[in-house]
């Protein structure tokens, strides 16, 4: 890994280690925990490959077993199929289990279960193309190869790379091989998040309105350019880190805003002020949701709109 990310695995040990004094948790701080991040991670992983049931609805879909309005059956299927993935991979932890093709294809199967059960929990047998990427997946032919030679390489690695490291490269490598017909990517990213919690790590959550940065640095680790890749995903895993942090530290649920920053946190890392901001972010210039009365953004998706507005001048 290139050597300006180090700063940033420095700070992700060092709020893992401050993490771990914490432990063992209070299984009461854990269930709380346990419940947002398995409906963050949902939402989020959903909407990047287009879901349009919203955070609050995918919370009624997985939890309260309703059914919402002018929404696919399909869209209902794909929130109860990843809380079930989710689970999976919470028991598999606890049971200490090694990571292997076979669980890979499981996951694959609860994801796709009851919404394409002929390819669910099998390798694609088609070639495949990814639009608007600059990578052609692999031809179908060479995958069960291509997965062999993965899990080879996870456990010549394992030992020798970070966490973190190991973690993004995983999901970045699944990806790249892209053995699925569907649900590639949210396969890729339980496998990473699987790695993370087999380490005392919480989950990474990739946000829906990062969507487009976290396309445009895969679209650049496919031309052998790592490190903002590398970046997005390590500011990923901190921002859970920090979550569960202030969440450990206090109990005042106003602190507590999913990795997001407020508009006046965001003015102080740009040169627009608040009320600018929530403009953009009411017109939808700026990738931005409403929770409460305030709007919330991040770092990703602020440096994005400051890149194409310069972009455009």
């Amino acid at each position: 890994m290139e050597t300006d990310i180090t700063s940033l695995l420095k700070s992700i040990e060092g709020k893992k280690h401050e993490l771990d004094t914490f432990r063992p948790f209070s299984p009461e701080i854990v269930r709380k925990l346990d419940e947002q991040f398995t409906v963050e991670w949902t939402y989020n992983s959903n909407a990047i490959e287009g879901n349009t049931l919203s955070l609050r609805e995918t919370d009624l879909v997985i939890n309260r077993g309703l059914t919402i309005g002018n929404k696919t059956l399909k869209e209902h299927f794909e929130a109860i199929n990843h809380k079930e993935s989710i689970q999976f991979l919470y028991d598999f932890v606890k049971k200490k289990k090694k990571l292997d093709e076979a669980v890979i294809l499981e996951i694959h199967k609860i994801i796709l279960k009851n919404i394409s059960d002929v390819d669910a929990g099998h390798y694609r047998n088609v070639n495949v193309m990814i639009t608007g990427a600059v990578h052609l997946p692999p031809s179908a032919i060479k995958i069960p190869k291509l997965m062999t030679e993965f899990m080879e390489w996870y456990y010549k690695h394992k030992s020798k790379l970070s966490v973190v490291e190991l973690a993004a490269w995983v999901h970045y490598k699944l990806v790249y091989i892209h053995p699925f017909i569907d649900g590639n990517g949210r396969t890729a990213r339980l496998i990473m998040n699987l790695i993370l919690l087999q380490y005392g790590y919480p989950p990474a959550v990739i946000l829906h309105i990062d969507r487009r940065k976290y396309y445009q640095v895969l679209k650049e680790a496919d031309r052998e350019r790592y490190n903002n890749y590398f970046n997005f995903i390590g500011r990923s895993i901190e921002r859970s880190l920090m979550i569960y942090l202030n969440a450990l530290k206090s109990k005042d649920d106003k602190e507590d805003r999913y990795g997001y920053i407020s508009l006046q946190e965001a003015s102080r890392i740009c040169e627009y002020g608040i009320e600018y901001l929530s403009y953009l972010a009411r017109t939808g210039r700026l990738k931005a949701i409403k929770m409460r009365r305030n709007w919330l953004t991040t770092r990703e998706a602020l440096m994005d709109y400051i890149e194409n507005k310069n972009s455009k001048r």
